[in-house]
């Protein structure tokens, strides 16, 4: 496993050109994706298992149950040509032996076509703990594969691994690890460009974007990785989704407070 540190560790700047209030049915808005010309979304950690569509002006559209399934501690969200996946792969305590990612048909009322279960294949302890690294809440969709990136407790590292897009059971190992110095909430790739963005936190309330520009798994070595920091302290920043190589669209909870938001950020 190679060890990635930021290229330039400067916090570059950034800004805000566009933000709304999100529908309070949303409040813990956790995984981002695109549908028509809308939004799909889902609140994390025990909510029901529903997509919820909603407009880039946040009016709350429509929304689909998963029949079939259930959200445990769904994370994020990510598509192909074909379906979406739902990362259910939440585990902040380190003690989940259930961890999965649904696959879902988009054309086809977001029916349930199968599960991708996994499990860590260095784990032996599941006992309730707040540092470990077997928290995994970032998910993308390349052409080949799924990438989950690590929420690493203990380092602040995050750990890239790779599943297959078929229903199985499999064991999973890092195949990388950046040195990203957060918790790593959501991710999105964008083929065209081979850039894959990540969102991040600290405690301490700062919250971060990361790019990651010439992405591609035969060539990790050539990946450029850089770090932004946002202007949303006390924001609690869970999806992104990508428009172009310097703008982005991100949700955030409402954390008990206000209304959950989305932001159009420009780099």
């Amino acid at each position: 496993m190679s060890y990635f540190s930021i290229n330039d560790s400067r916090l570059l700047a950034q800004t805000v050109i566009f933000e709304t209030p999100l529908p309070k049915k949303i409040n813990e808005t956790s995984g981002l994706e695109f549908f028509n010309e809308d939004f799909l979304t889902f609140n994390d950690s025990g909510g029901k298992p529903v997509l919820y569509q909603f407009s880039v002006g946040g009016e709350l559209i429509k929304k689909y149950t998963i029949e079939g399934a259930e959200n445990n501690d769904w994370e994020d969200i990510a598509q192909d040509e074909n379906y979406i996946y739902i990362s259910d792969s939440g585990n902040n305590r380190g003690n989940r032996q259930n961890l999965n990612i649904l696959i879902v048909d988009p054309n086809d009322n977001f029916k349930k076509i199968g599960e991708i279960s996994f499990n860590y294949g260095d784990q032996q302890n599941f006992e309730k703990r707040k540092k470990h690294p077997y928290d995994s809440e970032a998910l993308v969709a390349t052409l080949e594969n799924l990438v989950l990136f690590s929420k690493n407790r203990e380092r602040f590292t995050s750990e890239l691994y790779l599943l297959p897009k078929k229903v199985g059971n499999y064991t999973i190992n890092p195949e990388n690890s950046f040195d990203v110095q957060s918790l790593i909430t959501g991710a999105d790739y964008l083929h065209k460009l081979k850039l894959i963005a990540l969102v991040g936190y600290m405690k301490s309330g700062e919250q971060f974007i990361y790019t990651l520009h010439s992405f591609d798994m035969e060539n990790l070595d050539r990946v450029k990785l850089k770090k932004y920091k946002l202007p949303l302290n006390g924001k609690q920043i869970e999806a992104i989704k990508i428009i172009d190589q310097n703008t982005f669209w991100i949700t955030s909870e409402d954390e008990g407070i206000g209304f959950p938001m989305m932001y159009k950020i420009k780099l």
